[in-house]
Formats: structure tokens, C-alpha cells, sequence
């Protein structure tokens, strides 16, 4: 009979190209450099790769860019097609262009001009409950509001374990994973009194992302100074520094989602900076009771 155990660090690996595409999806990255982040033999790499996934390791990456090159044609009209191209590791815009139609049947440029002219609604950013968030939506355009601030945070280490599927199995889900990152955490005497914190990353964007791929990590922050070393489910990545929008919420779990919203639809848009090129995140700072305590940080750049 297998052993789940190997099992889960053929698993953990494959975590890690996706933590190591994400970084470098500006970048050429050829087959041998991503086995090698994996820690495979480049001859056994891709069938390793989609048994684990069920995809195809090049469609994985043409898909991880053009979701992000969907994105920032709708949202980022401050970069031209030649900036957007460099930006996912295209050699020039006609090939980004290319690329872009061969996977949409649709260009670029009629892409950004259809969602100009035909996106009313609002986004959702999370798609926590969402058929109740619509619903709430129809009654009150932003039901939760919270206090917004601009912050500048340093880099952190953070020790994570991940979940591949849709926001309703992740609910299912959590308490299990949650109880799983903090196990093997104290395993290596992770946990700080009052140093750590329990984090939810995003990389997937819900408007434009197939909804059975998104990636969700819970993570805690470790302090720089302890050392530590993956360890079956557990990985290790970088949160990026730099600037975020922070809002503080006290909410219901079904409220999510609209906290997400306000975030995005109401005061992004008239705020003067658009989303930086990172995962979005929420911090727990509260999460018992029925009204919960959360920060959102949105990685922004001024406009």
C-alpha cells in the first residue's frame, strides 16, 4: 500500500514550482529550471507534474500568465500592451498579443475595450458565499465598511500549508488545514508567544481564475531569526514587502466577502493607487466569536 507520507512530499514539491512560477512568471523558465526547483530529474519532471495536478505543465503556465494578463488589462489601463508584455515575460507585445488570442480567441486590445465597455457590476475579490453576497448586494451596494490605512511592511518567512480548489472546499476544509500547519509547526517550535500571525493568501484572482484551481495558503509568520525546514505538508516562502492598503474589519464570516468588495470596489478605485503585482492576504487578529477581527492588505503602487 503507498505511503501518504511520500505521497504528501511529492505534493509539497509541486507547491513549490508554483511558489517558484509565481515568482519569476516575468521570466523565461524552461522545464530543467522548474524539475530543478522541484527537486526532479528534468525526464520525469512533467508527467510527475500533471499526475499531481491534472494539467499539463506548459498549459499551467500559459494559464498562470494569462489569468494575470487578463487582470491587468482590465484593471491596469495605466500599462500599455508593450509594458504588460515584458511585465509576464513576453519578448514584445505582438507576441504577448498572439499568445493572448490563441488562448482567448480574442485579442488584447478588444479584450480591454469589451470589459471597458461592459463591466457594471461590481467584482468580487472573494467569492466567499457568494450567492448571498449578490443578494446583499441588490439591497446595499456596500454593506461593510472598515478603516483603511497605508502601510509599508518589511519581508517575512512564513511557513504554509496550501489548498487547491474552490473557496466552498476550502470552508470544509480549514479547520483541518489549519490544525495541520500548526502541528507541524510546533514540530519545529515555530510558534513565538505573540511574534506570529495567521495569514490567508490569495494567488488566484476569483474574477478570472476557474474557481477549481485557485490556490489558497495558510500561513504563520516566523520570526527571521528561528530556522526552519519543509517538512511534509509544511512549505516555506517569502510575503513580500512593500506597500499595502490595510483594512480593519469586525465581521461575520458570511460578511467576508463584502469587507473584500469595499476593499476593492469602493475604496481602491478612488483612492490613487492601483494593485501591486502580489497576492492579496487577510490577517486573523480576532477570529473567535461571531463577530471576527480581520485585516485585509492589498499590495498597492500609486497610480
Amino acid at each position: 500500500m503507498p505511503d501518504p507520507n511520500y505521497k504528501q512530499q511529492y505534493i509539497a514539491r509541486i507547491h513549490k514550482v508554483q511558489d517558484y512560477i509565481e515568482e519569476h512568471i516575468g521570466q523565461p523558465m524552461s522545464t530543467e529550471e522548474l524539475a530543478a526547483a522541484a527537486g526532479f530529474s528534468k525526464y520525469h519532471f512533467g508527467r510527475i507534474f500533471q499526475a499531481i495536478l491534472n494539467e499539463p505543465l506548459a498549459h499551467y503556465v500559459t494559464r498562470i500568465r494569462m489569468e494575470r494578463a487578463v487582470f491587468l488589462l482590465a484593471h491596469r489601463e495605466d500599462k500599455n500592451m508593450t509594458k504588460i508584455a515584458y511585465e509576464l515575460g513576453f519578448s514584445d507585445s505582438a507576441v504577448f498579443s498572439r499568445a493572448f488570442k490563441n488562448y482567448y480567441h480574442i485579442s488584447p486590445r478588444e479584450y480591454r475595450k469589451e470589459y471597458r465597455t461592459n463591466c457594471k457590476e461590481p467584482f468580487l475579490l472573494s467569492e466567499y458565499n457568494k450567492d448571498a453576497a449578490r443578494k446583499e448586494r441588490k439591497a446595499n451596494r456596500f454593506p461593510i465598511t472598515g478603516k483603511i490605512s497605508i502601510k509599508n511592511i518589511p519581508e517575512q518567512q512564513i511557513a504554509y500549508v496550501r489548498h487547491t480548489g474552490t473557496y466552498e472546499t476550502l470552508a470544509k476544509e480549514y479547520p483541518d488545514l489549519i490544525d495541520t500547519l500548526f502541528r507541524y509547526a510546533e514540530r519545529q517550535h515555530l510558534l513565538v508567544n505573540q511574534e506570529n500571525s495567521v495569514l490567508a493568501m490569495y494567488h488566484d484572482n476569483p474574477e478570472f481564475g476557474e474557481e477549481t484551481q485557485f490556490r489558497t495558503s495558510l500561513c504563520l509568520t516566523v520570526p527571521k531569526n528561528i530556522l526552519f525546514q519543509e517538512d511534509g505538508p509544511l512549505g516555506k516562502m517569502k510575503l513580500e514587502g512593500g506597500r499595502y492598503a490595510v483594512g480593519q474589519f469586525h465581521i461575520r464570516q458570511e460578511e467576508y466577502a463584502d469587507a473584500w468588495n469595499y476593499m476593492y470596489k469602493e475604496w481602491l478605485t478612488g483612492s490613487g493607487y492601483v494593485p501591486r503585482n502580489c497576492s492579496p492576504f487577510e490577517r486573523y487578529v480576532n477570529p473567535y466569536g461571531e463577530l471576527q477581527e480581520v485585516e485585509i492588505y492589498v499590495p498597492i503602487e500609486p497610480i
